[in-house]
């Protein structure tokens, strides 16, 4: 059944026109991820949907007594209330309920009743009616509802009688989240739900939206955490230039699809493009032979590409470009740590911290939020002073800081200045041409830091880490704040990265792509998983004892060759990618070379001498042989990749 539609929907601010048309439907138990980069209007849809904005144009349409949840970025409640009374005003048609319950036992205990059987039955059957609703609303176990809720989003029980306004920012979009879900609209429009909430509480929201309670929601959902859209979605929605597509799936699937769905077009824009060259060439030929048949030919040519449905060549988002290389190389021992202690106070973060990392290594932290790794990050930088412990480094270690607040930016400075600044030995272009690579261009890099977003200045941070050239990255949260083409752009750099890595992320589809070890920061320390994200929740689930030796069944000299095995495999595949791309561009310019051969030779006045005449036949089979062994050798790459 249809619960929500948009047809033709459209919104601008001021000369920009953000939505230029877009449909979607969502059906009942449809779970519709909602994707595009960083700008391209999702949270402005979503506000539309939601009514709390209206569109310039365009027809929406809501299933009869509709009801809508919405949940904004970094939505928060109002204080003066407890986190529990909070969500205890969600069950205040129950409290009602209830109180007519006990009323009508009462009514049905007077003498009155007793005496009279039709009032009795007429009491009776109300009280189960009334029962029956109450027990539908969870009236026996709102209680645990709401326990529940708060225990899987994150908050201690300590934390139930606080009252809200004392909550942090991020407390209390979990706490609004909580609410929401407890309500069960109809419809849920969810914009970036997962921010604030640490792997724990991700698990717990994936497991509730398709197993638990909420499996029942149909939902629209902006998210950057494409591990909760894979795991939730059952279809997504791209938004791009202001129109959206639909793709059946998760995101994985989403992204193959759309791979597939723009090779094709461009592969049919392409051979139309040939065809339209190739008889525009043929008419001109025949206009050439100015013979009243010749012309004939060519008029009726013309007409066939007038009629000809023009296709339009297809249209993809910028993205980022990039990579990072190394100036030199490490020894095997990267990192040495031992004894590590960092107390606040009466509070202590970590105590007796051991870490061991070697060259070539890709390490992921991760733990709960306020558990200390970003304090452990800054210890092993020197940045943050430890009670106990020591740091070494390796020979020859150049380490590169990514701070996910971008502190180390000046905030007055042009984001040209704040690179050139750093390394002044550049020239204004090259600096202009690094920043370019990041999307920086014209009198963008102009703008001053103040005035970027998160994603821009994170893009400026990570051009000055490109060219610092370090071959150890010590990354805090990068894929904060980048939308999800330069998401893999970066997962793609450092998968291609010489150096060692050891980065914190909640990112679990950056984890599962970059990790050959997780380190789990608890209470008690560091607990090792070799292999990725899903090596470790295999682990994690399983009940088994961790040891050191390995996880998953992988060892790490295992882990090693598979390394290995994979960098030789993508530089395979980018030779054999780049070797096709150059066939390719011979093909074309053969292509071009012999339509003009073709031209000469079918043109009488060349035959006047026939030595000159000989020699383009001969260059004009020699071509085509050429042409010949091209395409083979293009088809056996293609056809092998």
């Amino acid at each position: 059944m249809i619960l929500l539609n948009a047809k033709d929907v459209r919104k601008g601010f001021g000369a920009r026109e953000v939505l230029k048309g877009v449909s979607l439907t969502l059906q009942t138990g449809q779970r519709l991820g909602l994707v595009g980069v960083n700008g391209c209007g999702k949270t402005t849809l979503l506000k539309i949907l939601a009514g709390t904005d209206h569109p310039d144009g365009g027809v929406l349409s809501y299933g009869k007594g509709l009801r809508v949840g919405y949940m904004e970025q970094n939505a928060e409640l109002a204080g003066g209330a407890t986190v529990w009374s909070i969500l205890e005003t969600v069950f205040e048609p129950v409290f009602k309920m209830e109180s007519k319950l006990r009323a009508l036992e009462s009514r049905m205990a007077e003498p009155q009743a007793a005496n009279d059987p039709a009032r009795l039955e007429r009491l009776a059957g109300e009280y189960q009616r009334l029962t029956d609703a109450f027990e539908d609303a969870d009236g026996y176990a709102w209680r645990s509802s709401i326990s529940g809720m708060l225990t899987g989003l994150g908050f201690e029980k300590g934390q139930f009688d606080q009252p809200a306004e004392q909550l942090s920012g991020g407390e209390r979009t979990r706490l609004f989240l909580a609410k929401l879900l407890l309500e069960k609209p109809d419809v849920l429009l969810l914009d970036e739900p997962t921010n604030h909430l640490d792997l724990a509480a991700l698990t717990w929201l994936e497991g509730y939206l398709t197993t638990g309670a909420g499996s029942r929601l149909a939902m629209i959902v902006v998210s950057h955490d494409r591990y909760f859209l894979d795991a939730v979605c059952t279809d997504i929605a791209e938004l791009m230039f202001g129109e959206t597509e639909l793709y059946y799936g998760n995101y994985t699937r989403f992204q193959q699809q759309r791979a597939e769905r723009y090779e094709i077009k461009q592969r049919a824009y392409d051979n139309q493009q040939k065809e339209i060259a190739r008889q525009e060439a043929i008419i001109e030929r025949f206009r050439r032979y100015n013979q009243e048949w010749s012309i004939r030919k060519a008029k009726t040519r013309e007409k066939m590409l007038e009629r000809m449905e023009r296709l339009s060549r297809p249209r993809d988002e910028r993205t980022a470009r990039f990579s990072f290389r190394t100036r030199r190389r490490t020894g095997d021992d990267v990192l040495m740590a031992r004894g590590l202690t960092k107390s606040f106070g009466d509070r202590t973060l970590f105590s007796g911290i051991d870490l061991h990392i070697r060259a070539g290594e890709r390490v992921v932290l991760i733990g709960p939020n306020g558990a200390g790794k970003t304090t452990l990050l800054e210890a092993l930088l020197g940045r943050a002073g430890l009670d106990a412990g020591s740091v070494r480094m390796g020979a020859n270690v150049d380490i590169g800081y990514y701070d996910q607040l971008q502190s180390g930016l000046d905030p007055d400075k042009t984001a040209l200045d704040e690179v050139w600044d750093r390394f002044k030995r550049m020239e204004p272009t090259e600096v202009r041409s690094a920043l370019a690579l990041f999307l920086f261009t014209g009198d963008d890099v102009l703008q001053k830091v103040s005035t970027l977003s998160g994603g821009e200045r994170g893009r400026v941070a990570l051009t000055i880490l490109m060219l610092r050239r370090d071959n150890f990255l010590l990354l805090d949260e990068p894929t904060n704040h980048l939308d999800m083409d330069a998401r893999e752009v970066l997962e793609q750099t450092l998968e291609d990265f010489e150096g060692t890595i050891l980065t914190i992320s909640h990112d679990r589809y950056f984890i599962n792509r970059i990790a050959d070890r997780v380190l789990e920061l608890t209470k008690d320390g560091l607990v090792e998983y070799l292999g990725n994200y899903d090596d470790y929740l295999a682990k994690k689930n399983s009940g088994a004892p961790i040891d050191e030796s390995g996880a998953a069944g992988i060892t790490r000299t295992e882990l090693a060759k598979r390394r290995k095995r994979g960098r030789a495999e993508q530089e395979r595949a980018r030779a054999r990618k780049e070797r096709i791309a150059a066939l390719e561009e011979t093909v074309d310019g053969l292509e071009k070379r012999i339509a003009a051969l073709e031209e000469r030779l079918a043109d009488s006045a060349l035959y006047d001498d026939p030595g000159a005449a000989a020699d383009l036949a001969k260059e004009h089979r020699a071509l085509t042989i050429r042409l010949a062994e091209c395409l083979e050798e293009w088809e056996k790459e293609t056809v092998e990749g």
